[in-house]
């Protein structure tokens, strides 16, 4: 929950004790779960809002969409998946490159060269 561990949540309780006393932790309790509740509901209408705002040519609009990271990994990486996956259909067969025995390349040769490898 919110990257949170036991010790964190029990220590979080404890401060809530010395802040609030244990008579009004209860209530202050209530508060926070109707802020909450409040908070998600107004988010939840903006959502709609948004959704009914933009029409339905944008139905399957997510908003989370909009976050850096999603953006990202939803138009970036999914190209890169669809050009791999293209590439690696249409490829030939090459045969692997012969490397010297010894390892060593001696004066004058030209090294082995992996047109997969860049």
């Amino acid at each position: 929950m919110f990257g949170l561990g036991w010790p964190e949540i029990v220590a979080l309780v404890v401060i809530a004790l010395l802040v609030f006393g244990p008579e009004k932790l209860p209530q202050a309790a209530a508060q926070a779960g109707k802020t909450l509740r409040n908070l998600r509901r107004m988010a939840n209408n903006a959502r709609d809002d948004l959704r009914t705002g933009l029409g339905p040519e944008f139905a399957d609009f997510d908003p989370a969409d909009l976050n850096p990271k999603n953006f990202v990994r939803k138009h970036l990486t999914d190209d890169l998946e669809d050009d791999w996956k293209s590439t690696s259909a249409t490829a030939t067969a090459e045969p692997a490159p012969s490397y010297p025995a010894g390892g060593e390349l001696g004066y004058g040769e030209i090294p082995p060269y992996d047109s997969e490898a860049t």
